[in-house]
């Protein structure tokens, strides 16, 4: 059958198209066959097409079962008439055909039932998708709509027609066709409307649920469902409770496992693959005797086997998680690369239809239309791509931060030391963040090559052969953008070393910060932190000289393939004429052409910097992990001991010689077992084997039954006191209330501002030492397991607490005396209760047996006994113990003063006012619009005369852009003179100058901006740092270090990478804007009359959008701080997480955080691409009016202008959207300016030194001491903690400081120091009041050795003399009488030994001799000993007690004691009782007196 055949009727031969009908005419209409055939074929072909895909689709996707509703009813209803109209029809051509005698045509028979089939199936898929669950389908919307257009075109034709020739109409069929159109507009309205939500949809349950799911499709595809929120944010700042739930496949709980079972595969194909290579030798070896030869060889392969080793691909793992769902962007990023190019060749019509007059002028109008449809489809589809990269985007990193928490729960030590806490911090944030940046760009590596080829395509259509001269200059272009692309990247990794190593340094500064201020070394770490930011900064200087030059090629790079191309077509050919439609079709394609050419290198460089990050990511995701199976847990069950060591070896990592060796122990069930030996000797690293934290290299543990693990320095969560203790379990009263008293506790809670409820800072910063310990202790005791490991926990308590916890708690009347203890000590008075003692020397155990038994071996433990038994009767309570106590104290004690008190006074009631115990304050949202004032700041940061160059050069870039352009519209209006344009010579050659002063303003503005941007960061970074370095204590109390590691290092980063660049486009986005507009005035002065009032919607919207998005952004920030303050905690306590066995809840908890923050990035990308939608559908109308007046003037414009007019117009949507995108960016990015100068605000120390010093160089001389009426209190709404204290100390007397917990003993001696400020009374150091000095002058000529011994990573004589003050020889003279000599001259590196962070490479008690070692460095006058002994065994405490009795003999000493037998021998005690002086006076007279110091020398056992 012919088409003709097919169509043909007894009434009218029609043929499928004929031109003169449709086209050639000022009225068209399309054919009567054309008609019944393609336009009724059309939906009904989409929708056969998309009906299997979708069915497999709505399998897939099951989202619960809808009820019938009346909507559903109407919908299959009209479907239901549809389907029995076509029937109708089909039935009226037979019945036509057996009445009539007339054979109807074909077509009349095979269209409608065609239709009805679809019909029917139409009805049938509204009816599947009820059940699926679907509240709006934009399969059956789009059928719907294409239906009705198609239908559309005949009714018209169909109206026409019964016009102009009555006599042809077939009244039925005319009849069914109005029917069917009718009930066409019904199903299309239908549609549009939203089904009732699902039964069992998650929503239901939700409080807050996203309105994403349930949104109707209209709403998805043009982002409505989010205005509601946009509406709230525009009225007032969005506040947290705002926020909605996030879909549940966004959730970690969903997105992490798959990234890390995927993961995990990768991992073992890697080592199934390994094995093969590392085993498949030994198998001919098998004949070989049973033993040696073996084990030898198989030893040999292994050694060899890493070399060969691949790595499991992270690339590939991450591929397969978020590859099928990203994939869809690839679909819709085709679809809009192909309609980029329809704009162009629409351009080309328009200016055709321009230059020929007797086109129809309908043509014009069609054109038009077309633009504005195809415009805001590409929009849609445009927007639609960017939700699903950027929602990719978070979802990536979402699996990112959960797969890094969850490696580090299980990373080995040996591991965990090759990176820093501020690494494995950074891989979270800036790595992850590199990841989310990428996804977003990434299909610009194979789109790109397509819109260029596509665009070379339509060019060569235009100017032929010339066009490769375009291309060579294109060609030319990328090897230089590839090397400046690659030398970015080695700045790059250079940057990241810097910024790692200067995070890695502020972190361990703010955990030292109380140390660095008694020490008065804020301005050395200051100096140290400031070199490592200069060699960031020249290494930025050098990325910012190349950047000016990758923009310099870019700007210009389209402008000289346009002027090669142009010069090439003039000049190869007199003939070839440079018209309108030449000229600009091309210039619109040069200008798509830009985007890819200027993107390829960014996204190269992207790509870059992201493989930098997934190589980083990589390494630490393949990092050892810790052996699970080195203690066994399952098998010991059956065993007799509770613990058992069988010929072990143990080291911390694989590579380094064995820590302990040749253990054998069992220790039974229920047994108390002691563990002591000297500093250094091993006894912490055996409970670490039992916990399976070191590696095993032979032997086998054993540990039967739950653990419960008191490390020696107590990780206390910042959570509240009560979380700190029952740490996840269920919560029951009574034993609670039990562990409390026993643990000694009860007196605190009544201190404490809100009882257990307070919160507690960071690492504790507002408990003592003492207190930290037993919350420690009462969380091991509350967990209530079978096996309890005990390092020292007595160390840092006093005496009496001390014995009180031994009997309550550990002793064989304790709490625990049912189960199996293990106790690391320095207590001697302890050792008798014990039932077995493991005497550790040198990492092996010497000597085990009960205490009489050892007695009795006269062994070294019993020589070691007999020393130290006469200084303390073992009545005593313990000297150990004593040691902290009085830190204990809670207000008192001097790490954590202000803070609790402040808060507590303030509500002194110790109500469970939660406010109370609030301690650290979070960072806050700040809200409203950024203040004019940072923006002030940010430019006179720069300098005023370099922004104003800047500015400057920005407007003649865009002046002689215009210009160039306005030249290029002349030239094409130049009249042809016999076929050929006489002045093209002068034209190209103004042409081409006006191009090459472009890019010397380009370039010249580039690099002012950088080096701009550079300046201000340098300015910004050293005054931040000079500004938290002079805060007092209390300011790092209230600050959670998280806080201001995020100050350092995200907005620092911001400052100095994104600020300039976002500057740079705005100013650019701006000015595009402006001249666009500028030329579509000149051209059309009709769009006047629209650019207003687009401009007062734009400007609303853009409003609007920003009010919202700037919270946003705001409320992400800082939910973002929590992710990285939890993570390091976890990092800090991830031996104790591991031995309580609670890594599940914890990573629970770090997913819930890394949610919370997702909750306020959604929202914020999806009011992006809301806010794209409607600034696009501005820019195309501003188009399409453009367009439409140029048609309606059609005769009056040149087609130069004309051209030039749309080619602008064509840029305007992009650079609209661009501008909205930068100046949010800009806004929502100099928040960074607006937190970093945040700090120049809050309260400040004294001076640190005045000029010039009323000092003379050796003061003080004598050391003399007078302390009048002295008072301090923690916060000004407090009361005084200590007042009334009035004592004359004369130079070189030694005085001894004691009280029970909270008495006030650390307070005096913060008053001393002046970290706190006197609140009355005077404190004069020979005769001079030290109010009136520097706090540096006061400082660094007293000297204190502080209770908890902190370590900065950096070598030792760093350590101990920062400023380089001091000769070699000083410093190993120091460590000689700080009995180090031999430890450090055993050191490979000697002086030079690397401490890692925080001294962890070192034993508690070697960091505190190295503490006595900088005080005898100093050599001052007045020295203060804070509990300086806690951690050290009862030699060497013996051995720092003689040291400072013979180096210090000339000096004042003042001693806060808990082990009273060290103080003895002082000239004179001090004893305090809540915050006043009770008693002052010597030892023995004291004694005497039988007051309060009696009493406690009783408790003591001294007396």
């Amino acid at each position: 059958l012919t088409d003709d055949k097919f169509c043909w009727c007894h009434r009218t031969m029609s043929q499928p198209t004929d031109w003169n009908r449709t086209w050639h005419t000022a009225n068209p209409d399309l054919t009567q066959c054309f008609q019944n055939t393609v336009l009724v074929w059309l939906p009904c072909f989409y929708l056969w097409l998309c009906a299997p895909i979708y069915l497999l689709y709505l399998r897939r996707h099951d989202n619960g079962y809808i009820c019938m509703s009346h909507l559903n009813k109407a919908k299959t209803a009209v479907g239901f008439l549809l389907w029995i109209i076509c029937w109708a029809d089909v039935f009226y051509s037979f019945w036509e055909r057996s009445h009539d005698n007339v054979i109807s045509a074909p077509v009349h028979l095979v269209s409608p039932t065609l239709l009805g089939l679809t019909m029917l199936l139409s009805t049938l898929l509204i009816q599947y998708e009820r059940m699926k669950g679907v509240q709006s389908s934009g399969v059956m919307l789009i059928f719907w709509l294409l239906a009705l257009l198609c239908a559309t075109v005949t009714f018209r034709s169909k109206v026409l027609q019964a016009l102009e020739q009555p006599s042809t109409v077939c009244v039925w069929r005319y009849t069914t066709f109005f029917i069917y159109y009718t009930l066409l507009l019904v199903a299309f309205f239908l549609s549009c409307l939203l089904d009732q939500p699902p039964l069992f949809s998650n929503s239901v349950k939700d409080s807050n649920p996203c309105p994403e799911p349930g949104a109707s499709f209209l709403s998805r595809i043009t982002f409505w469902w989010i205005t509601r929120m946009m509406v709230t944010g525009y009225k007032r700042p969005l506040v947290e409770n705002d926020l909605w739930s996030l879909n549940s496949e966004d959730r970690s709980h969903r997105v992490v496992p798959r990234l890390v079972n995927w993961w995990n595969k990768e991992c073992q194909k890697v080592k199934r693959t390994d094995q093969k290579t590392m085993y498949s030798p030994k198998q001919a070896s098998q004949n070989e005797g049973k033993d040696g030869s073996n084990v030898e060889e198989s030893e040999i392969l292994i050694i060899k086997a890493p070399k060969k080793t691949k790595e499991p691909s992270l690339l590939w793992a991450l591929c397969l998680t978020f590859g099928p769902y990203f994939l869809i962007s690839c679909l819709y990023k085709i679809i809009q690369d192909i309609l980029m190019f329809v704009g162009p060749e629409i351009l080309r019509l328009l200016i055709h239809f321009v230059n020929n007059s007797n086109t129809p002028s309908w043509q014009g109008f069609f054109y038009t239309a077309l633009l504005f449809i195809c415009t805001c489809v590409q929009s849609l589809i445009l927007q639609q791509y960017f939700h699903v990269c950027f929602v990719s985007g978070m979802r990536l990193r979402t699996a990112v931060i959960g797969a890094v928490y969850r490696k580090a729960l299980v990373i080995s030590n040996a591991a965990r030391r090759t990176s820093t806490v501020g690494e494995i911090v950074n891989l979270m944030s800036v790595d992850a963040q590199r990841f989310m940046d990428l996804i977003t760009y990434i299909n610009m590596v194979w789109s790109a090559p397509l819109q260029v080829v596509l665009a070379l395509y339509f060019l060569w259509q235009n100017l032929g052969p010339s066009v490769l001269a375009g291309v060579a200059v294109m060609i030319l272009m990328v090897p230089v953008n590839a090397v400046i692309a690659m030398k970015t990247k080695t700045y790059q990794v250079a940057q990241m070393k810097s910024k790692d190593n200067r995070i890695k340094l502020m972190n361990e500064m703010l955990n030292g910060i109380k140390v660095l201020k008694l020490y008065a070394w804020e301005l050395a770490f200051k100096d140290k932190v400031s070199e490592i930011r200069e060699k960031e900064l020249q290494v930025l200087k050098k990325a910012a000289y190349l950047g000016a030059i990758s923009t310099f090629t870019w700007v210009c790079a389209p402008f000289l393939v346009a002027l090669s191309t142009f010069s090439v077509y003039v000049m190869v050919d007199d003939r070839n004429v440079l018209d309108a439609q030449k000229a600009f079709v091309s210039l619109a394609l040069f200008n798509i052409l830009r985007f890819p050419l200027n993107m390829l290198p960014m996204v190269i460089s992207s790509i870059v910097q992201a493989s930098v990050s997934l190589k980083r990511l990589r390494v630490f995701l393949s990092h050892e992990e810790l052996q699970e199976d080195s203690v066994e847990r399952k098998g010991a069950a059956g065993l007799p001991h509770s613990i058992s060591i069988t010929d072990g070896v143990f080291s911390w990592s694989k590579n380094e010689s064995p820590t302990l060796k040749r253990l054998n122990v069992l220790i039974p069930e229920g047994a108390l077992v002691a563990v002591v030996g000297h500093v250094g000797s091993g006894k912490s690293s055996l409970l670490s084997a039992l916990l399976g934290e070191m590696d095993k290299l032979e032997g086998s543990v054993a540990v039967k039954g739950s653990v419960a693990y008191v490390p020696q320095q107590a990780w206390i969560q910042n959570s509240t006191l009560k979380d700190n203790i029952v740490f996840g379990q269920e919560r029951k009263e009574a034993w609670y209330q039990r562990v409390v008293e026993a643990c000694a506790l009860q007196p605190d809670l009544e201190i404490l501002p809100a009882g257990d409820n307070t919160e507690i800072g960071e690492k504790g910063v507002n408990l003592s030492g003492g207190q930290k310990q037993r919350v420690s202790l009462a969380r091991a005791v509350y967990c209530d397991r079978l096996v309890y490991l005990l390092d020292d926990p007595l160390s840092a308590v006093d005496a009496h607490v001390g014995k009180h916890i031994f009997d309550q708690v550990i002793g064989p009347q304790g709490l625990l005396k049912d189960k199996t203890r293990v106790l690391v000590t320095h207590g001697l008075s302890y050792l008798p209760q014990t039932d077995l003692i493991l005497v550790m020397v040198e990492g092996e155990i010497t000597e085990v047996g009960s205490y009489k038994q050892l007695l009795e071996t006269e062994g070294a433990f019993a020589e070691f006994l007999r020393t130290y038994a006469a200084v303390e009767p073992t009545d005593n309570n313990g000297e150990e113990s004593s040691l902290c106590t009085h830190v204990t104290s809670s207000v008192s004690s001097a790490s954590k003063p202000s803070q609790t008190t402040n808060k507590e006074e303030k509500l002194s009631k110790k109500t469970t006012n939660t406010e109370a115990g609030k301690l650290t304050e979070a960072d806050k949202a700040s809200t409203g619009r950024v203040k004019l004032s940072v923006f002030r700041a940010y430019l006179k940061a720069i300098g005023v005369p370099l922004s104003c160059i800047s500015l400057l050069l920005f407007f003649t870039h865009h002046l002689l852009s215009l210009f160039s352009n306005y030249w290029l519209s002349l030239w094409t209006d130049d009249p042809v003179i016999n076929g050929t344009q006489p002045n093209r010579r002068m034209r190209l050659g103004v042409y081409g100058a006006l191009g090459l002063s472009q890019g010397v303003a380009v370039f010249g503005y580039s690099l002012a901006m950088s080096i701009g941007g550079i300046l201000a960061s340098r300015y910004l970074h050293q005054s931040m740092l000079y500004d938290v370095l002079r805060s007092p204590m209390s300011f790092f109390e209230r600050t959670p270090s998280g806080n201001l590691v995020n100050r350092f290092g995200k907005e620092i980063d911001t400052i100095d990478s994104v600020i300039p660049s976002i500057l740079k486009m705005f100013t650019g986005s701006l000015f595009n804007v402006l001249g666009a507009c500028l030329v579509i005035l000149i051209a059309t002065p009709w769009v006047a009359i629209i650019i207003p009032f687009l401009g007062l919607l734009y400007f609303f919207v853009q409003r609007f959008y920003v009010a919202s998005s700037r919270q946003l952004k705001r409320l992400e920030s800082v939910s973002r701080s929590p992710i990285y303050t939890h993570f390091n905690e976890t990092l800090l306590g991830a031996s104790v997480i591991r031995a309580f066995g609670e890594q599940e809840r914890f990573i629970h908890e770090s997913d819930r955080r890394v949610d919370h923050n997702q909750k306020a990035y959604y929202p914020s990308i999806v009011a992006n691409r809301w806010l794209a939608i409607r600034l696009e559908f501005v820019g195309n109308c501003i188009v399409s009016f453009a367009a439409l007046f140029a048609v309606i003037a059609r005769d009056s414009l040149s087609p130069g202008i004309m051209g030039l007019s749309i080619s602008y117009a064509l840029q305007l949507t992009a650079s609209l959207t661009w501008l909205v995108r930068m100046s949010s960016d800009v806004e929502t990015n100099i928040v960074a300016v607006e937190r970093v100068k945040e700090y120049s605000d809050t309260e400040k120390e004294a001076e640190w030194r005045h000029e010039p010093s009323g000092l003379n160089t050796g003061w003080p001389t004598v050391g003399c001491i007078d302390i009048q009426d002295f008072g301090l209190r923690y916060r000004h709404d407090m009361d005084l903690a200590i007042h009334n204290i009035t004592i004359h100390i004369n130079g070189g007397e030694k005085v001894g400081i004691v009280g029970r917990t909270g008495a006030g003993k650390s307070s005096l001696t913060l008053g001393l120091f002046r970290i706190i400020e006197a609140a009355e009374g005077h404190i004069f150091i020979d005769g001079v009041d030290i109010a009136k000095m520097g706090l540096h002058e006061l400082r660094s000529r007293i000297t204190i050795i502080p209770q908890d011994p902190v370590l900065f990573s950096g070598s030792l004589r760093m350590n101990l003399d920062p400023f380089d003050s001091y000769s070699d020889d000083e410093v190993w003279t120091a460590l000689e009488f700080s009995h180090l000599k031999d430890f450090v001259s055993g050191l490979p590196d000697k002086l030079n030994h690397e401490c890692s962070e925080g001294g962890e490479n070192l034993s508690v008690g070697q960091r505190q001799l190295l503490c006595l070692a900088r005080a005898l460095l100093r050599k001052s006058k007045v020295l203060v000993l804070d509990e300086a002994t806690a951690a050290v065994d009862m030699e060497t405490d013996n051995l720092i007690q003689s040291t400072i009795r013979s180096q210090f003999e000339d000096s004042t000493v003042l001693t806060i004691a808990h082990r009273l037998n060290t103080i003895m021998d002082y000239t004179r005690v001090l004893v305090l009782d809540k915050g006043e002086m009770a008693e002052f006076d010597s030892p023995s007279n004291l004694i005497a007196q039988r007051g309060a110091f009696y009493n406690m020398a009783k408790d003591s056992g001294l007396v």
